[in-house]
């Protein structure tokens, strides 16, 4: 090889590559970790399922919910636990105050569509369509969601759970409203719920939310908000 300094962009990648395969990779489903199944491996040791490989979850409703907790935590998102409509409409009037809204943007889902108007918030509603200086004016959008995934802190959204692709993208603050009987465990099960509730019929779209917008492209340096909502809050209904 060369010892030539690279002078350009992709000669220095190149040689980082180059430098990277003098390393060999570990081969870590050779000794899978313990508590790992190993009933499934193929011959060479390697899995069937990512699952085999993928962070644990516990069991029970209330360990899934304090993981996913933790999860969104180190995410950056925001999670308000409240029990019953009347804690869910306080929780909301109290971030209204909090954030400075004068306007917020949602659609007419159940969890949601009552709370916002008994909290009195003034809301532009996109079922029916919307004017883009309303849309652009709301300082918060508010949906609902498919379920809430433990072994990522992910939320999943489609067209239909989130009132569209605008809300969750546009507003500055996106806030998602669920129920604690819509946490489950990793992506597989989110995938299947997705599936469940649209009959098997491919939904316009579907997105894994995982914290608020975020870019470290410039100088490694943590930007929240770059490409979206800068805040994003999950208010858990027990």
């Amino acid at each position: 090889m060369s010892t030539q300094a690279p002078t350009d962009s992709r000669e220095r990648i190149l040689a980082r590559i180059r430098e990277a395969l003098q390393s060999p990779a570990p081969k870590r489903h050779l000794n899978p970790p313990a508590g790992l199944p190993t009933h499934q491996l193929e011959p060479g040791g390697v899995g069937h399922t990512p699952q085999e490989w993928l962070p644990q979850v516990p069991a029970s409703i209330e360990d899934r919910i304090a993981l996913f907790e933790r999860n969104s935590t180190e995410l950056k998102t925001r999670v308000i636990r409240c029990t019953g409509e009347d804690a869910l409409v306080e929780a909301l009037k109290c971030l209204a105050t909090e954030q400075g809204w004068r306007r917020v943007a949602s659609h007419q889902f159940p969890l949601g569509h009552t709370a916002i108007l008994s909290a009195g918030l003034p809301v532009t509603w996109v079922d029916e369509g919307y004017q883009v200086a309303d849309m652009e004016s709301a300082d918060a959008g508010i949906t609902g969601c498919e379920c809430l995934v433990t072994q990522t802190g992910s939320i999943l959204i489609t067209a239909a759970s989130s009132g569209g692709r605008t809300l969750s993208v546009l507003p500055p603050h996106h806030v998602v409203i669920a129920h604690r009987s819509q946490v489950v465990a990793d992506l597989s099960e989110a995938l299947a719920v997705a599936k469940a509730s649209h009959q098997g019929k491919e939904p316009a779209f579907l997105s894994f939310i995982t914290g608020p917008s975020r870019t470290g492209d410039i100088e490694r340096i943590l930007v929240l908000g770059a490409h979206g909502p800068k805040q994003l809050t999950v208010i858990l209904v027990d």
